[in-house]
């Protein structure tokens, strides 16, 4: 797949993908949880903590003008807000989100798809980003990118 190609599963799919391969993990699991309830219910912090993250870094890009979807239009390079701490702050919420509801679940096969959503982020879609991003922004981002860190 080229540096410019538009990827043919979006990643929102892919969470979407990896929430339903969790609750089919957890509906065939044992019913041993490794967090009792009510402490499993201590994953909704990182769950609406992602939440927000990822939908806040989203209106980021819709007040910049800029093209949200991956390899849409790049217009401006965006590094205020969740983007000034992280490259990727739509992508970690997501994977907090996910986490989040990990912990909810307190079954540990659910951690699965959290970690095969985060391996497909990061070399579907994040590599190539970074590689179009500096086509389209240079320098500015090349220095953006030794300033912030890809992940945390």
């Amino acid at each position: 797949m080229g540096v410019n190609e538009k990827p043919r599963i979006l990643p929102v799919v892919w969470l979407f993908l990896a929430v339903v391969a969790m609750a089919a993990l957890h509906g065939l699991g044992s019913e041993k949880h490794y967090l009792p309830s009510p402490w499993n219910w201590l994953g909704l912090a990182p769950a609406i903590l992602g939440t927000w993250m990822a939908a806040i870094s989203a209106r980021a890009f819709t007040k910049a003008e800029t093209g949200l979807l991956p390899f849409d239009d790049a217009t401006a390079l965006v590094t205020g807000g969740f983007y000034r701490f992280t490259r990727n702050p739509m992508y970690l919420g997501m994977v907090l989100a996910l986490a989040g509801l990990a912990i909810v679940l307190a079954c540990l096969p659910v951690w699965l798809p959290v970690i095969g959503f985060a391996l497909v982020i990061h070399h579907v879609f994040i590599l190539r980003e970074e590689r179009f991003m500096e086509q389209v922004f240079g320098e500015a981002y090349v220095s953006y990118t030794q300033r912030v860190r890809r992940w945390l």
